[in-house]
């Protein structure tokens, strides 16, 4: 928790590590900004401070044209956060409100409609459809500024119910028409977006603080499977671009983001991204998504402030900022990935993934470069034949166990899951280990506090850094880095790379046979 004088610290020296974590308004001004707003700081007695972007618009303060605060990273306390308000705030983030209603999210989480609004009132000041609502003024303006689309399409492509509604909520956001706000963007500012090719949509994935996106890209390229994602030459001299197929509520899309060049600073602030969407409905979710998989809302400052006192982790924490632990875009595919691996490497694990892409998984009417595919669904790989699982008999029952409770809904790994809940659920399951649950609740459900002391790559990591590498050993080191052991992981993976490698993580140990769903070498 953070005192007022605190906050007005931060804004007085423009302090970019608290955007998205409060927001300041202006009562002289009528406006709310970001912390790092490069405007003149306002006298402390004129200032109030926000939770939250809808709490401010609720208030009746406009969004600043100059530091734009509706676009700064989402707050790291809600995109960790394992209680009902931090899941429903990614439920919202997600596009759940918008597709479902309040009752249907409130139905997700448990929770009657009430409860649910008074929580989230009471720490975010602003009820799940004032937040829905301000996600949606941004997404309309991010549509209007980037795409030459029609007013009225980009209204319900938004997630407006009427042309009037979105009218409206753009005057009283923005202060401004839509467009007028469409002539803003078109003035050629020093931030603007590079245009994208003709059906896309280009835009900047904030982020705060350092970025090693070296290290995403690696990781990610490690484990693309073929013909869904890839990692790809830039468009810039010293860039990769990261590229891969999703499916969307309302249909599906192509993904871009490029890494940064080796000439950008790590804190450069955004990431460049293009989407091409079959269905604009799916902008706020598809990129609700993308910031998952590459971590964007952490708070890199935090975390590597508390990895950076250890003696063995410091001094590679002082080398490489940044570190981010990897989520996922569809954590059923991250499920189902995670037990086509176990026993066998990341390589054979990614080759079978593939295979049972092409044989089971959607082609894409358009393909472009090496994507063509939408990863399958539980629901076809539940039937999938003998031939066509390459793996032992334990590994292909557990497999169609969790392809069938996923598909049918029993199981729930969405940005709303609990935690608890799910890991307790996929221990249930025939041939589901620590190891595999402990994996999926780092990567799908976004927990910055998982540690995995029998996994080989930790062990490697940490006889690298001169500790012992024994699982009760790891574990003991681990409870010092609490409650960023999830990045710790990272760290000691990239440890026992390779020098100049991609990172090297598997459960495989020196046996290769078949163990208890309960051992740390079950899942790999």
């Amino acid at each position: 928790m953070i005192d007022d004088e605190t906050r007005y610290r931060a804004v007085d020296s423009r302090d970019a590590r608290f955007d998205g974590v409060f927001f300041t308004a202006v009562r002289t001004t009528g406006i709310y900004c970001r912390p790092s707003c490069p405007a003149v700081t306002p006298k402390q007695s004129n200032c109030t401070f926000y939770p939250s972007a809808a709490a401010a618009q609720g208030a009746g303060y406009r969004a600043c044209r100059r530091c734009r605060p509706d676009s700064v990273p989402g707050s790291p306390e809600w995109n960790h956060r394992a209680d009902v308000v931090g899941r429903a705030v990614r439920l919202i983030g997600d596009g759940v409100v918008d597709r479902e209603g309040v009752a249907g999210l409130a139905d997700r989480l448990g929770y009657s409609a009430r409860q649910l609004q008074r929580q989230l009132t009471a720490e975010l000041g602003a009820g799940p459809l004032a937040l829905a609502r301000a996600q949606r003024a941004q997404t309309a303006r991010l549509l209007l500024q980037t795409t030459p689309l029609p007013v009225t399409e980009i209204a319900f492509a938004a997630g407006f119910a009427s042309v009037r509604q979105f009218n409206d909520t753009v005057r009283e956001v923005y202060d401004r028409t839509p467009s007028g706000l469409r002539a803003e963007g078109a003035t050629g500012r020093r931030t603007a977006v590079p245009p994208a090719t003709p059906g896309t949509i280009a835009l900047r994935l904030a982020y705060r603080g350092a970025l090693d996106s070296a290290h995403l890209l690696d990781f990610l390229a490690l484990r693309a499977v073929p013909g869904v994602e890839e990692v790809v030459p830039g468009g810039r001299p010293g860039v990769r671009t990261y590229r891969r197929t999703l499916a969307l509520p309302y249909g599906h899309a192509v993904a871009e983001v490029d890494g940064l060049a080796t000439t950008d600073t790590p804190t450069r602030g955004w990431l460049d991204c293009r989407l091409a969407l079959t269905d604009l409905r799916d902008l706020t979710t598809a990129v609700h998504r993308l910031r998952a998989l590459l971590d964007l809302d952490a708070d890199p400052d935090a975390v590597d402030e508390r990895l950076g006192r250890d003696g063995a982790l410091g001094p590679a924490v002082l080398a490489r900022p940044g570190v981010r632990s990897p989520g996922h875009v569809d954590p059923h595919e991250l499920a189902v990935r995670a037990v086509l691996g176990q026993q066998i490497t990341v390589a054979a694990a990614r080759t079978l993934a593939g295979r049972l892409a092409e044989r089971y998984g959607a082609a894409l009417p358009a393909p472009g470069g090496g994507l063509h595919l939408l990863f399958p669904t539980p629901a076809a790989l539940a039937g999938a034949a003998d031939g066509d699982l390459a793996m032992p008999d334990a590994r292909r029952r557990a497999l169609r166990g969790l392809c069938a409770v996923l598909a049918d809904g029993t199981l729930r790994l969405d940005p709303g899951a609990d935690r608890e809940q799910a890991a307790a659920e996929l221990l249930a399951l025939p041939g589901i280990g620590p190891w595999t649950v402990g994996y999926l609740r780092m990567r799908a459900l976004a927990d910055p506090d998982v540690f995995l002391p029998g996994d080989a790559g930790i062990r490697h990591g940490l006889q690298r850094l001169g500790r012992p590498g024994d699982p009760a050993a790891a574990d003991t080191a681990a409870r010092a880095w609490a409650p960023w052991r999830s990045y710790a992981v990272h760290r000691l993976w990239l440890a026992a790379a390779p020098p100049a490698g991609p990172p090297v993580e598997s459960s495989v140990t020196t046996r290769p046979r078949a163990t208890c769903r309960n051992s740390p070498e079950a899942t790999a």
